[in-house]
């Protein structure tokens, strides 16, 4: 898949095969656990219904992008081990789901929650907060669709076809199956998504290093070509990247849960046991996503040079791989960007329905009205980050990704604290909310939207995660304000 080259018609033909597997698949996916798609709850969260192994694809399905696929090598490749980062993160995040996400689960089946926001306004009533919390959900949701776009663009060039009509043609397949399955698209495709790439990485893992002299010579090489290259690289993280690097595994993982289509998986299985379950046996993805990881070093043994370090992935397997399995590679990571965009389109819609067109401009909305309506933004949803990377230059939407895990991070108090306390209060909540998203955003852009910032204390530097350092004020507003002002929920808000 190099991107230079001309088009592959047997990796093409390869592809283009499996894509339309997935958009049968996606289009038949309503007939399957029937339900009445009229409804959000069977539209929007598939009818609360998927078990331990529907829930395991399909959260590993949005957890673990496209654009991880080809981001965390191209990290690797560029950085050396700091790009590792991804694993910690993703071993701290499943205790933490096993611990919180049953017992938010439990209170929205309870009270027929569909969103973060809902459970929000349930607890504390009013209309500002939970719409702040929907609002946060969808713009840190925007730029994260277009990365799925950009991972699909890269492979799609890596065929040999430039340009976009490529692209806006496969996402307008997915926007009307989503529209007519809901969540039961990605669910479905997920099996197939995750069983490509499992496939991909193991045949990756197992042949490339026998290509390349084995695993000591591909490390080998990775070291020479760091050392070579200096700075602040190297496949042994450096004594000063410490503090960042655990910053940001933390952040990160305390933020992964809070995004709308990951919220939106786990609200979508059959019981609090089912996540726990899930919670369990998800790490294998971890183990896999290191895999993935190593992608970086072998590219750098293998000679690879390519302009971008997002085409590393694809220019490895081109090279090394007979056309047809380079098709497959190339359809397993689109179909990744399919899945988590679906799922991704259908939170956003979600929220914005029942949590900013419901209460601030229909309040009288019917159970059908409100699925047509989510229906409708989904589209919307996936035709703006289409637009963004047509009209855009690409960076634009990696940079603001990054603010987008600052800000979504700024809603884990008022959504995870306020399962274990009544007294925080709602002003406190959202005066925090805001002075981490005003603190974030200006510290990101102070960086040249850069995830860390250093904090000096005398001589010694810490260079943290912004949005650690943004929770940390936001936790601490809420905290001050919720002593000193009564909490209000929405038991005492009704009276």
């Amino acid at each position: 898949m190099n991107p230079t080259q001309s088009i592959n018609s047997v990796a093409m033909a390869v592809f283009i095969g499996f894509f339309v597997l997935v958009t049968v698949l996606g289009f038949i996916a309503a007939r399957w656990k029937r339900g009445d798609l009229t409804q959000l709850h069977e539209w929007g969260l598939g009818g609360r219904q998927f078990g331990t192994i529907i829930s395991w694809f399909l959260v590993g399905g949005d957890f673990y992008t496209a654009y991880t696929v080809i981001a965390v090598p191209a990290l690797v490749y560029s950085v050396g081990a700091y790009g590792f980062f991804a694993l910690p993160y993703t071993i701290i995040v499943y205790p933490f789901v096993f611990a919180v996400m049953p017992k938010l689960w439990r209170i929205a089946h309870d009270k027929n929650h569909i969103t973060a926001a809902d459970y929000v306004h349930g607890e504390y009533g009013g209309k500002l907060l939970p719409a702040a919390i929907a609002l946060t959900g969808i713009v840190a949701t925007m730029p994260y669709i277009a990365l799925q776009l950009v991972g699909m663009q890269v492979v799609i060039k890596g065929l040999g076809v430039s340009g976009e009509i490529p692209l806006v043609v496969a996402f307008v397949i997915l926007a009307f199956y989503t529209y007519a399955s809901g969540l039961r698209a990605p669910a479905m495709i997920a099996f197939v998504k995750d069983i490509m790439i499992y496939i991909v990485v193991i045949a990756a893992i197992w042949l490339i290093p026998t290509r390349l002299g084995g695993y000591a010579a591909v490390f080998d090489s990775a070291d020479k070509f760091f050392a070579a290259k200096g700075g602040a690289t190297g496949i042994v993280l450096q004594p000063s990247q410490f503090i960042a690097y655990a910053s940001l595994a933390l952040g990160s993982a305390l933020a992964a849960f809070m995004y709308p289509h990951t919220m939106t998986a786990i609200l979508s299985s059959s019981s609090a046991k089912t996540i726990q379950k899930n919670a369990i046996v998800l790490p294998a993805y971890t183990l896999l996503l290191g895999l993935i990881a190593l992608l970086g070093y072998m590219a750098i043994a293998a000679g690879i040079k390519v302009q971008s370090a997002s085409d590393v992935v694809p220019a490895l397997f081109g090279t090394l791989f007979p056309s047809w399995f380079v098709g497959f590679a190339a359809a397993a990571i689109a179909i990744s960007a399919l899945v988590p965009a679906a799922i991704m389109s259908i939170g956003a819609a979600n929220l914005f329905t029942r949590n900013l067109w419901r209460p601030l401009v229909n309040p009288n909305i019917s159970a059908a009205g409100e699925a047509s309506t989510a229906k409708l933004v989904s589209l919307v949803v996936k035709f703006g980050a289409l637009l963004f990377i047509v009209f855009l230059p690409t960076h634009y939407a990696i940079d603001l990704q990054l603010l987008g895990g600052v800000w979504i991070l700024q809603i884990f108090p008022a959504v995870v604290f306020s399962l274990y306390t009544r007294r925080l209060s709602t002003s406190g909540l959202l005066a925090g909310w805001l002075a981490g998203i005003v603190l974030g955003t200006g510290l990101a852009i102070s960086q040249g939207l850069k995830p860390v910032f250093a904090l000096h204390a005398g001589t010694a530097t810490f260079p943290l995660y912004i949005g650690l350092i943004a929770l940390v004020v936001n936790i601490v507003i809420v905290l001050g304000l919720s002593v000193v002002m009564p909490a209000r929920h929405a038991a005492a808000a009704a009276k």
